[in-house]
């Protein structure tokens, strides 16, 4: 089955990504939960947070400065080093 995925961030000239495998369980997994900072995001995170921890993931909590530009390189970075998987959350 062949997957396309669009990137919202009007590329002039898509870049082709690999899409890493799915983690076979979240139990000992480190999930980061990245906070855009529109409005109620952190409440919506910290469901997202007490359901991982449930299932035995460890979370690592992270925040943009503004919803309206992309997360700087530095963070984006720190969180691939950091984490087996994010949760970028959205809400309003």
């Amino acid at each position: 089955m062949h997957t396309t995925l669009l990137d919202p961030t009007a590329e002039l000239s898509p870049v082709e990504r690999q899409i890493l495998p799915r983690l076979a369980t979240l139990a000992g997994a480190t999930v980061g939960l990245l906070d855009i900072s529109k409005p109620r995001g952190k409440e919506f995170l910290d469901e997202v947070e007490r359901q991982l921890i449930a299932v035995g993931a460890k979370v690592n909590r992270y925040a943009k400065p503004t919803f309206a530009r992309l997360a700087p390189l530095e963070l984006t970075q720190k969180i691939s080093v950091e984490c087996d998987a994010v949760i970028e959350g959205l809400a309003d």
